[in-house]
């Protein structure tokens, strides 16, 4: 790992349907005197940005190159059909690559799915749109229909299309990746964060921080009971109990050792 990194910020690139605010938010509590600065790059331009130095870490999608970067892959996203509303695909729950032998299905230079002329379903069309955007207009116009990503389809919504999952389709996985040999503190720090590890188990700057002090206990521990003594005549200290007993036993005595007084004699006194 390489010393602190001398920039003053934190710079996380991201692709088109990758939200990284949750993981924002965490860093602005835990690093509040290290700005995080957001990099919206486009799909195809996310590893290039890494390799050319122009962020420290980015949210992409998988495949990368693991010889330069490193990748801990985050989740997998479904992917789904985008079409016209009133589609006779609307009808259906999902959709199966059988179902789509007879549409015509874009694919976009930017494909995020890994498609090829041989593994895209349908009937392809004239010519491949250059972006995503580009494609979902032409699906709006009723021209064909679009595979994507749930993200992509949330990311381009209009009201007038809509979008069902895809059965046995490729899928799309996001990743933190960074370069291998710039590995820094802070670097260390948000894949603490994406991994969920808490301040006091992270390995970047938030593991020196104090852990907060623990509250003070209610009650003390109690110590050892002192044995009780007992006096003599049966009688223990403090106790009831062993006073009345001692005066039983010693002629009728009351607690606390006095003797009853004699009672006054009736009568006439003798002569």
């Amino acid at each position: 790992m390489t010393d602190m990194q001398v920039n003053p910020s934190f710079r996380l690139a991201y692709v088109p349907g990758v939200t990284p605010g949750k993981w924002v938010r965490v860093w602005s509590d835990r690093l509040p005197d290290v700005p995080l600065d957001l990099l919206a790059v486009p799909v195809g331009d996310g590893e290039r940005t890494l390799r050319e130095g122009g962020a420290d870490a980015g949210l992409v999608r998988l495949p990368v190159d693991k010889d330069v970067l490193s990748a801990i892959p985050l989740y997998t996203e479904t992917t789904v059909v985008v079409f016209p509303k009133d589609h006779w695909l609307a009808a259906a729950e999902e959709v199966s690559p059988a179902d789509l032998a007879e549409e015509v299905v874009f694919h976009p230079l930017d494909d995020t799915l890994g498609f090829t002329a041989d593994t895209l379903p349908g009937r392809p069309a004239i010519a491949r749109p250059d972006t995503t955007a580009d494609a979902i207009e032409l699906v709006a116009a009723n021209v064909g229909v679009l595979l994507v990503p749930q993200s992509l389809a949330r990311l381009h919504h209009r009201r007038d299309l809509t979008y069902r999952p895809v059965t046995e389709a490729p899928q799309s996985q996001v990743a933190l990746a960074w370069v291998q040999e710039r590995t820094t503190d802070l670097v260390e720090e948000f894949i603490g964060i994406v991994r969920g590890r808490t301040v006091n188990s992270s390995r970047g700057r938030g593991a020196g921080q104090a852990a907060p002090e623990e509250q003070p206990k209610k009650k003390a521990a109690a110590g050892p009971r002192k044995p009780q003594q007992q006096k003599p005549g049966g009688q223990k200290a403090g106790g009831v109990k062993g006073a009345k007993a001692g005066g039983a036993r010693s002629g009728g005595a009351k607690a606390g050792g006095q003797k009853p007084k004699p009672a006054a004699r009736r009568g006439r006194p003798k002569r």
